[in-house]
């Protein structure tokens, strides 16, 4: 569940977003209150409905292998901005909070950046944006995760649609 998901299932006021001036702020109000105004209920309700965190265990339950969670901003909170230079404690406690451990991976976005970190054996990959990337590159991307043979592989993927 993403921050537009989560504000406009629950008629939050705001879509919990960051912005780099005020323009930016403004067409985001903008698009936001868009967003509710174009929503309809039984949508809004199957919004409320999307999990917060998905765990994956991609090799199988049976298999020793890495478990990937999948949140939007953080495991506490979806409009957290985590960005790569964020300490290594917080990523540490960001690990614990999912019971993540070495080898694990951690996939987030929200700050549409992509990037990858390992701290104390745990990847942290922010996945980037397919529709709204903020890094310069205006392609679509996201993240290729290959979790075979022992290691983690992250390979960032954009394309021109």
């Amino acid at each position: 569940m993403g921050n537009y998901d989560s504000t406009v299932a629950t008629g939050y006021k705001h879509c919990g977003c960051k912005y780099e001036d005020p323009r930016q702020e403004a067409l985001s109000h903008e698009s936001f209150a868009w967003t509710v105004a174009h929503t309809s209920a039984p949508t809004k309700a199957y919004l409320a409905t999307l999990p917060f965190r998905i765990d994956l265990r991609p090799l199988g339950g049976h298999v020793a292998g890495p478990t990937v969670t999948l949140v939007h901003g953080t495991p506490s909170l979806n409009t957290v901005y985590w960005t790569e230079d964020r300490p290594d404690g917080f990523c540490t406690k960001m690990a614990q909070l999912v019971g993540a451990r070495a080898g694990d991976v951690i996939a987030f976005g929200h700050t549409h950046l992509p990037w990858h970190r390992v701290v104390d054996g745990v990847h942290f990959v922010n996945t980037g944006s397919v529709g709204r990337p903020k890094d310069g590159d205006w392609r679509s991307g996201w993240v290729l995760l290959d979790v075979e043979g022992g290691d983690v592989g992250v390979e960032v993927v954009r394309i021109e649609l």
